[in-house]
């Protein structure tokens, strides 16, 4: 039988043995290196997504930040300017903190609902 290139059934059940413990340790191998693949790229993609979360809330923040600084430098140049006009820089400031002291005295003593109402109709409005 070996002239006609074909073993003896011996070795090929020895081979066959080699075979099938190789056969299975490379699959192990490979379900292992593609379970690796998957959780780096699972994790890949919950840094994408987490980055761009803060990322949503970040620029906002910053918004908030810069419109703030806005808003103080808005309020300084009235009261400076209101200080020209009566003469005193400090009637200005005087003038300016009245009139934010009166809008809170008005909404948490007069109308203490209708800024909460006002920003939720806002808030609905923006979600539709």
């Amino acid at each position: 039988m070996s002239w006609m290139g074909l073993k003896p059934r011996k070795s090929e059940q020895d081979r066959t043995r080699k075979g099938i413990p190789e056969l299975i340790d490379s699959t192990v191998s490979s379900t292992i290196e593609d379970l690796k693949a998957i959780v780096d790229a699972k994790l890949e993609l919950f840094k994408i997504e987490l980055t761009e979360k803060a990322a949503l809330v970040g620029a906002p923040v910053v918004l908030l930040i810069v419109l703030l600084i806005g808003v103080a430098y808005l309020i300084t140049t009235i009261a400076l300017l209101f200080g020209e006009l009566f003469g005193h820089a400090w009637l200005g400031y005087l003038f300016v903190s009245l009139l934010f002291l009166c809008t809170f005295a008005f909404f948490t003593k007069v109308k203490p609902n209708a800024l909460k109402n006002f920003i939720h109709k806002i808030l609905l409005s923006a979600n539709e």
